[in-house]
């Protein structure tokens, strides 16, 4: 950074413009110079290595491309004279002498953590709001005793969150707030809870934290992040945020799509979430496993025509000796085999001896007979031959063993009782087979009560079945035997799908405080591992740097067991509150993360309250009634509209007619209403106004949606419509359900009630 002191050329509009052209001519010489770069690579003609350093240039050529936008957002301006500028990405001049810092770098802490009490060696913070490249405002915070108030970067601040809602998440490095910071900023170890109030940021701060530890952490840096959502909406919503940051080391999902072939799209009933989502379950998988190994009855084998029977205990044997080995059924299943077929061949063979005994035993008598006959006639007695060949003993050599094991695999018949002792299992096979089968249910442990809970009705896997095909694949393994061909087939198309969730991964893992971003040699030597995240991502083995999961509470203990195993280092940041979860959840975080994390898990609350302004705030007593330990955030805006209407007609016609009003005071509204009225809800309000979109795929960028509260989780839209509140607050969820429609509002919040409202709401004024 430059060592300017006193006012100087930076301290005025003019000068601070002046520095960002100058900025944006380096970032235009950088981009320059790494597309010549690319383009150079990629005419050496064809070859991996050419290949993966030019998917990595591409990828260099996203990041500086992201930056773009509020390249520069920040100065800081020490006691000592020492300017130094924050934006989206660092950049140095061609002598390496910094120009730009890294927001996420540790120089730049100071400009969100320092406080007029604590300056950090700050003398002031300075906001530069661009559009553009044109510098449209500048905000100076003095620092120092005295000075400045609660809020960090204020003015830029309060336009971020007066600005109209476009159905995307925004990414928020310029106005990130210092207890956010403290979040962003938290040591990567054990699981970070982000909690507190609607509106308080939490989603924001665990994404931005995710963007700064894939810059600082190079072990999360090279395995990714993955981020876990309540629904498709969601991350929609928020998928484009990381991005915008520069980091697209990132898989999305949801808890129903991580399974690899599966998704689980079916709506499970409660009491199915309940069951399977029981830590029982894991116990219950695994004995669903061990029950598919073996037979405690003797079992009859046909072969050649003879019947053979392998007894109980051999089988018990051969099942003993291939568990020892530890190792997944379909692994451990070719110990067993071997162990089968070696006693099934001794069987055979044992038979065959005792047939040539049988046979000797007649010869000697023939033989008998046959001297008599020689001594009343010695003259016709036969030449004698001399013995030739191998003696017959009912004894097998190895190679002569292994003969006989390939014909008896061979056989259909030995073949098919060989793989029912111990069969070839895919997760899903496993699963149908035990939930279509009270007897297996039985044998695996499920208790009566539960078992009705666990068929498998028509329509497929729900995401609560995702959770046991995953503990099911890791106690099975893989088909050691899959054929190489449609294998290497599904594996290329879950790369290509790697990719797309990948978006480009850049894993130059360049940080730009202390290294050049055209640094030939860090560039080409990090672009393998782009190509092996991508594969790996697409794998159920492959294991995460750091796991986000939003709206935690959602989560069951099963799933949880799913994310470790995905992030065995247990760094996560989960947001979130176990308050507002399932009401069979638990009931606070210890109970939730002990079984999994042990002790090693803290806390940090958000207070402050970004999403509703004071009107609305002050309309929500609904929240403590619903939670009486719930605490409302402080919100930090004024202004805003919260009403209520009493409909004894056509509830739906007085939606569509609200929702018009809505969109005619502008920004995008959203209808929030029980799952029975959504579709109706969302087929009169698009003929009514074409723009509007809902059901499970719903598009958030539309002026208009319908969704159901378990789609709004996590969301907000400029003006929302609550439909028959005592029908939300009838839902299984409950008040949770009811808290989720409340809260999702940034300017306007209407409900709509057929009849009374519930007392909860009477206190909000009537229109």
């Amino acid at each position: 950074m430059r060592d300017q002191r006193g006012p100087g050329a930076g301290d005025d509009p003019t000068g601070e413009q002046e520095h960002l052209d100058g900025l944006y001519r380096r970032l235009d010489e950088v981009r320059a110079a790494t597309r010549a770069r690319r383009d150079a690579i990629l005419a050496t003609g064809p070859g991996l290595e050419r290949d993966e350093a030019g998917a990595a240039l591409d990828d260099r050529l996203d990041r500086l491309d992201a930056a773009e936008p509020a390249l520069c957002f920040g100065r800081l301006d020490g006691v000592d004279g020492r300017v130094r500028y924050i934006g989206r990405v660092g950049l140095r001049t061609p002598e390496r002498e910094p120009l730009l810092l890294d927001w996420r770098a540790p120089a730049a802490r100071p400009f969100y953590a320092a406080t007029p009490d604590r300056p950090l060696g700050l003398r002031r913070r300075r906001h530069l709001r661009t559009r553009g490249r044109a510098i449209v405002g500048i905000d100076d915070e003095p620092l120092g005793p005295g000075s400045g108030g609660e809020l960090q970067g204020e003015r830029a601040l309060r336009d971020a969150l007066a600005a109209r809602r476009t159905g995307r998440l925004r990414e928020v490095p310029a106005t990130l707030q210092r207890e956010q910071d403290q979040v962003v900023r938290a040591d990567p170890g054990g699981v970070l809870v982000v909690q507190g109030g609607p509106g308080t940021g939490t989603t924001t701060a665990a994404l931005h934290r995710a963007a700064h530890l894939l810059y600082t952490d190079p072990v999360i840096g090279r395995r990714g992040v993955l981020v876990v959502g309540p629904s498709a909406a969601f991350l929609d919503y928020v998928g484009q945020v990381l991005p915008a940051l520069g980091e697209t080391r990132v898989v999305l999902a949801t808890v129903g799509t991580l399974h690899p072939g599966v998704v689980g799209a079916r709506e499970a009933s409660a009491a199915e979430r309940r069951v399977k989502g029981d830590l029982r379950m894991a116990d219950v998988v695994a004995r669903a496993v061990r029950n598919r190994q073996g037979s405690d009855r003797d079992v009859e084998v046909v072969y050649d025509g003879d019947t053979h029977v392998l007894g109980a205990a051999a089988i018990g044997a051969a099942v003993a000796e291939a568990r020892r080995t530890g190792l997944p059924h379909n692994l451990a299943r070719r110990v067993f085999r071997r162990e089968i077929l070696a006693e099934l061949s001794w069987l055979v063979v044992d038979a065959g001896r005792r047939l040539l005994e049988d046979v000797e035993r007649g010869l000697d008598d023939e033989l008998a007979r046959f001297d008599d006959l020689l001594a009343d006639r010695p003259d016709e007695a036969p030449p004698v031959i001399e013995h030739q060949g191998s003696d017959v003993d009912g004894l097998l050599g190895a190679h002569e063993r292994e003969h006989l094991e390939r014909e008896l695999l061979a056989d259909p018949a030995v073949a098919r009782a060989v793989e029912d002792l111990w069969p070839l299992l895919t997760p899903e096979q496993l699963l149908t087979d035990l939930f279509a089968d009270p007897r297996r249910l039985e044998r695996a442990g499920v208790p009566a009560a539960d078992r009705a809970a666990l068929a498998l009705p028509a329509g497929g896997w729900s995401p609560a079945d995702v959770p046991l095909l995953d503990e099911a694949a890791e106690l099975l393994g893989a088909d050691p035997g899959a054929d190489a061909g449609p294998a290497e087939r599904l594996r290329r198309e879950r790369i290509r799908f790697a990719r797309q969730m990948l978006a480009q991964a850049d894993l130059l893992g360049e940080r730009a405080d202390e290294v050049l971003p055209d640094d030939r040699a860090d560039a080409e030597a990090s672009a393998r591992p782009a190509r092996d995240l991508a594969e790996r991502a697409a794998d159920r083995t492959w294991t995460f740097g750091h796991v986000v999961v939003d709206e935690a509470q959602e989560l069951s203990p099963m799933a949880w067991r799913l994310l470790l195993r995905r992030c065995p280092s247990g760094s996560m940041t989960v947001t979130g509150d176990p308050r507002r979860g399932p009401a069979h959840a638990a009931a606070s975080w210890g109970e939730v993360l002990r079984p999994h994390a042990g002790s090693d898990w803290r806390v940090a609350t958000l207070t402050l309250g970004y999403r509703a302004p004071a009107v609305i705030a002050a309309a929500l007593p609904a929240l403590e009634a619903t939670d009486p330990q719930a605490r409302p955030p402080r919100p930090v805006r004024t202004g805003g509209t919260a009403w209520r209407r009493r409909v004894d007609g056509d509830l739906v016609g007085a939606v569509v007619e609200a929702a018009g009003q809505e969109l005619a005071a502008g920004g995008r509204v959203g209808v929030i209403a029980p799952e029975r009225l959504a579709p109706s809800i969302g087929a009169a309000l698009a003929a009514a106004h074409p723009g509007t979109s809902s059901g499970p795929a719903v598009d958030l960028r539309r002026d208009a949606v319908v969704l159901t509260p378990e789609q709004a989780r996590g969301l907000e839209v400029d003006a929302v419509l609550v439909v028959d509140p005592g029908a939300l607050l009838a839902d299984p969820a409950g008040p949770a359900a009811l808290g989720v429609a409340l809260t999702r509002a940034t300017e306007r919040l209407g409900i709509l009630h057929p009849g009374e409202a519930p007392a909860l709401l009477r206190h909000v004024p009537e229109r």
